[in-house]
């Protein structure tokens, strides 16, 4: 519990940081582009989903896993 609350502020810092600068892989006109503007969404949804996984779903699992053994 108290990993996942030291965890909390540089995991924030770190998912705000990729997703609110401007990205310009996605940004970009060209040969190639347009393959390049899917791995640019794909690494957007991967923060979110890492961020969402780290501070919601991982501190849920482990409280279930430690009143189980409790």
């Amino acid at each position: 519990m108290n990993g996942a609350v030291k965890r909390l502020r540089p995991k924030m810092m770190t998912a705000c940081t990729i997703l609110v600068r401007p990205d310009p892989v996605a940004l970009q006109h060209g040969i190639g582009s347009e393959i390049m503007k899917r791995v640019a969404a794909l690494h957007g949804r991967g923060v979110i989903t890492s961020t969402a996984l780290e501070l919601l779903i991982y501190p849920a699992i482990y409280l279930v896993w430690k009143k189980r053994e409790l």
